[in-house]
């Protein structure tokens, strides 16, 4: 067993291989210091990767992660920028107590060079990586395809959601199936994350009719409990899409269902506030306008003169909380048309990684995710 061991490395983002880099040290180090190096060049901060890895690795307790900001130049063949790299290492080293080093753990043709700069063992783990045929580069270049690869946690924060909400009836489900069928060939593991409510309706009615098979819809009593279950579940189904897939478009979530909640049970109720509390982060609420959209009645809906004013809820609701919220108005293909725009945006945005004019690609031949 070493008795201190280092894996550096820029997790940008961390995947399967690092996990399985970082595991196989801690099987042969009493303490394993993961440096995470990120460059202000880069497009996900240092401190959320260190973050992720935190998460991921909380059940090691013999584990460390750790960050460093690193924005000095690369240049493998200069022994005066080797110092200048090591130096920021030791020194993240030395502010959390590790004052030697006796082994490295890495699958970079660097490592024994790096290892010798702290006079330690190099340890090399899969470097070809047959193991897991991942890379930082890979998932940058084609984040769909690594999405799996990804660590979990990274997965739920880098997902770009999209959250279609409004009044009854006024085209939200129609919105989010359009916008899903849109996306699916680019991103083909996307999941309908639909509105759990009318689900469970559907069932708290189901139990009503079981004991009283007269009872019509008016006579179902909601109580804040009912709430607490939707909003938890609808964040459940919107997580679960995020781990499956880098773009979720939701029809509803659990903030909408804080309003649905004041719908039917008045200001004083606050069962789903808890869910509300755990939003994921969000990219764009859609909000569905109800003028110049006819009113559906499909048994199972009560708001044909309220519309209006949930509608107003839905847009005080997301100014007060900070989102960033666009009606969508107009005929079906127009309100397509608005959504399409800013999604394919913000996706051009969220899926490209910046990097320093220097960063080199690491290149698996003969390795598809």
């Amino acid at each position: 067993m070493y008795t201190n061991a280092m894996v550096i490395g820029k997790f940008y983002p961390p995947h399967a291989g690092h996990v399985h880099l970082i595991a196989t040290a801690a099987a042969q180090a009493k303490r394993v210091s993961v440096v995470v190096l990120g460059s202000r060049f880069e497009s996900l901060d240092v401190a959320e990767r260190t973050r992720w890895l935190e998460e991921e690795l909380s059940g090691h307790a013999a584990i460390q992660v750790l960050s460093m900001r690193n924005d000095c130049p690369e240049d493998y063949g200069s022994d005066e920028i080797w110092k200048a790299e090591t130096e920021l290492m030791r020194l993240a080293l030395k502010s959390r107590g590790v004052n030697h080093i006796d082994a490295v753990f890495s699958s970079e043709e660097y490592g024994p060079r790096l290892a010798a700069a702290f006079g330690a063992e190099h340890v090399s783990v899969d470097p070809a990586r047959s193991t897991y045929p991942v890379s930082g580069t890979l998932c940058r270049e084609d984040l769909s395809a690594a999405w799996p690869a990804i660590i979990p946690s990274a997965r739920q924060d880098m997902c770009t959601r999209i959250i279609v909400v409004g009044a009854e009836s006024t085209g939200t489900t129609t919105l989010a199936r359009a916008l899903t069928d849109h996306y699916r060939h680019r991103f083909p593991h996307i999941a309908d994350v639909p509105e759990y409510g009318r689900q469970h309706t559907y069932e708290k009615f189901d139990a009503l009719r079981a004991d009283r098979p007269n009872a019509v819809l008016a006579e179902m009593v909601w109580t804040a409990a009912d709430f607490g279950l939707i909003g938890a579940r609808q964040n459940e189904m919107e997580n679960d899409a995020a781990d499956a897939c880098p773009l979720v478009i939701a029809d509803t979530d659990a903030l909408a269902t804080t309003l649905w909640e004041r719908y039917y049970m008045g200001e004083r109720s606050y069962g789903s506030y808890a869910a509300a509390g755990r939003l994921p982060r969000r990219d764009l609420y859609l909000v569905t306008d109800h003028e110049g959209v006819d009113f559906e009645d499909d048994g199972w809906r009560e708001g044909v003169g309220r519309r209006a004013e949930m509608t107003e809820w839905c847009k005080e609701t997301l100014t007060k909380e900070g989102h960033s919220w666009i009606l969508v108005t107009g005929t079906p293909d127009r309100r397509m048309r608005t959504s399409i725009d800013v999604i394919d945006a913000i996706l051009a945005q969220r899926h490209a990684f910046d990097s320093p004019p220097w960063a080199r690609r690491t290149v698996l031949e003969g390795a598809p995710l």
